[in-house]
């Protein structure tokens, strides 16, 4: 297991090396992330979402652009997440602004998802009032039918994110809590990265 931060002078590389590990360790979900937003006032909202996509541009998730956290997004487009793996007990933190995938992008992933998932991206009226379970099992129903045959297609409210990090954050537990972090910062999403080890 590569815990040594030594050598490590790009974050998407070690972040890929963290989360193969991951992959082979964590029971469910290794791509399991806490992605921070704020709203219109200024709170903290916070959810677990699933990485789909990550390279050196940056982390990508999907999602219905008119839930809360697509609203808050569009209103302020910088986010914030954490990976915690707790099999390999290590923590990963990313900040930066955040960008709309391309439509080839999420058309792209879109169709790769299974059917019904496809259809229930039509159904959810994603974090509004729901009357009631069947209303939702209605809607399934509606749009089951409607596209009973051939591509269910993407919904013009149904895209993908990515968060350009602009600072990660790689923590990694030590006994009697002297635990191993270090941070790369950078001043904008195509800089160079500096990095800083940290009292922990």
């Amino acid at each position: 297991m590569a815990g040594d931060f030594t050598g490590s002078d790009d974050p998407f590389t070690l972040f890929a090396e963290w989360f193969e590990e991951a992959k082979a360790s964590e029971p469910n979900d290794p791509n399991a992330m806490a992605l921070a937003t704020v709203d219109e006032s200024g709170l903290p909202d916070v959810r677990m979402v699933l990485l789909k996509g990550q390279d050196a541009r940056g982390f990508v998730f999907y999602t219905n652009t008119e839930s809360a956290k697509g609203v808050e997004l569009a209103a302020n487009p910088k986010a914030a997440l954490v990976f915690h793996w707790k099999s390999l007990r290590r923590q990963v933190r990313v900040r930066g602004p955040v960008e709309r995938v391309t439509d080839a992008e999420a058309d792209a992933y879109f169709q790769s998802r299974p059917r019904d998932s496809r259809i229930g991206a039509w159904a959810s009226q994603q974090s509004r009032s729901l009357e009631s379970r069947f209303a939702l099992e209605k809607a399934v129903a509606l749009y089951a039918a409607k596209y009973a045959i051939g591509e269910v297609p993407r919904p013009a409210h149904w895209t993908g994110f990515r968060i350009r990090p602009v600072q990660m954050e790689f923590w990694q537990d030590k006994p009697f809590r002297l635990h191993d972090r270090i941070v790369f910062r950078r001043p904008q999403p195509e800089g160079d990265w500096s990095r800083d080890r940290l009292y922990p």
